[in-house]
């Protein structure tokens, strides 16, 4: 089978990502979570309360981008965005 062959195959079949990235998003997003919060309530315990705090800013940073890659609204958040410097 030649490469164009295989291509009109996979185009044939239908194949996506997408139980793909629903079994990521329902298994492995809240062990990673999960993770996170066990690993912030033992610094916290620690009595370092600024480290936390930090580490937690840069948390919900990274959970806004992951939001926007998971929902796909990239588009729509960058122009957002850009209007509010643009007007």
């Amino acid at each position: 089978m030649t490469a164009p062959e295989a291509i009109a195959l996979w185009y044939a079949q239908n194949l996506t990502t997408n139980p793909l990235q629903g079994w990521i998003q329902n298994n492995i997003v809240p062990l990673i979570l999960l993770g996170i919060a066990i690993i912030l309530l033992w610094i916290g315990g620690r009595g370092d309360n600024a480290g936390v705090a930090r580490r937690s800013v840069g948390l919900l940073v990274g959970l806004v981008a992951l939001g926007i890659a998971v929902s796909g609204t990239g588009p729509q958040v960058g122009q957002f965005l850009a209007s509010l410097i643009t007007g």
